[in-house]
């Protein structure tokens, strides 16, 4: 007789595959909410006012909650949440850089090509080509309409913002191998914050004090930050880099979702078809790209990652 202990569960297997795909859209859909709300800031404190106050709040809530301690780790671990860092207030910094001199949309669209390219890279089966080509198409035709107002530097911001992204998603990736739960992002969090500040003072001044400033870089910190990169911190445990950049192509998909909901702005046809093109790669790449039956150390991006050696 068969011990039934032994028989998969196939709503388990199927519940614990789906979970980070969930974790990732949840922090995807806080940070278009939280996008909402950093718009209001923009006249207030500019874009590195914003990016500074993100940083330094993300930093304090994230140092309070996780606690992390300092003591036991090697200079690689450091190096590692160092690059982490780096990667978190370059990401950002470029980003709002480039929302500042074109289009939301076109921005997203531009940044999004970082993880779609880091997801061929990534990829070990042939059909991970496949899936990042048929998301970049819908990508590229989410964002068409916002295309005819670009600048060259809001290009060059947006791009060097994208490979910022894919630098992100590995460095995130390795943190989450040396440090327990999220105090390699809460560490990182705190070398962004260092390294944005003083960018953020030079360029708003005192209006970084004011109290509607700090409540709503809070917000902010919370939802496009501290809530979002945990949950994707989380996520890459038990989802390959290759499929979570493809993943992560959702973004204009939301976006434009958004747009719809809370701000009344209509979708075109061609719109809609875009979003469902992302929506087809994006599953197709969790499908056949495999989440939770390998562990980090055994995904490759050019050269194995090994824990201890060197998120």
């Amino acid at each position: 007789m068969t011990d039934i202990r032994t028989v998969p569960l196939g709503g388990q297997e199927e519940s614990s595959r789906l979970m980070p795909v969930t974790l990732v859209l949840a922090g995807m859909s806080a940070q278009q909410l939280g996008s909402a709300v950093a718009a209001l800031l923009f006249p207030m404190v500019g874009a590195a006012g914003m990016v500074a106050l993100r940083q330094l709040m993300s930093a304090l809530v994230l140092l309070a909650v996780c606690r992390p301690v300092l003591r036991g780790y090697s200079r690689g671990d450091w190096a590692v949440i160092c690059g982490f860092g780096l990667a978190l207030a370059a990401m950002n910094g470029l980003f709002y850089q480039a929302v500042a001199r074109i289009p939301l949309g076109a921005a997203v669209t531009l940044e999004v090509l970082g993880p779609l390219g880091l997801s061929v890279v990534a990829g070990r089966r042939p059909v991970s080509a496949l899936w990042a080509a048929l998301a970049l198409a819908g990508v590229a035709l989410l964002g068409r309409g916002g295309l005819t107002q670009l600048t060259g530097s809001g290009v060059a911001f947006a791009l060097g913002a994208g490979a910022m992204w894919a630098v992100y998603i590995l460095a995130s990736k390795q943190a989450g191998t040396r440090f327990p739960g999220a105090d390699g992002l809460a560490l990182a969090m705190a070398v962004a914050a260092v390294v944005s500040l003083p960018i953020g003072i030079a360029d708003a001044g005192g209006a970084l004090l004011r109290p509607e400033a700090l409540g709503a870089g809070l917000a902010v910190a919370l939802l496009c930050s501290a809530v979002p990169y945990t949950l994707e911190l989380l996520a890459l445990r038990r989802l390959s880099a290759g499929a979570f950049g493809v993943l992560l192509s959702l973004s204009p998909a939301l976006a434009a979702l958004a747009g719809f909901t809370v701000l009344d702005q209509q979708l075109s046809p061609a719109q809609m078809l875009a979003i469902a093109l992302v929506v087809v790669a994006c599953t197709g790449a969790v499908r056949t790209g495999g989440s939770g039956a390998r562990s980090p150390r055994h995904d490759r991006v050019g050269t194995r990652v090994r824990r201890g050696a060197d998120r």
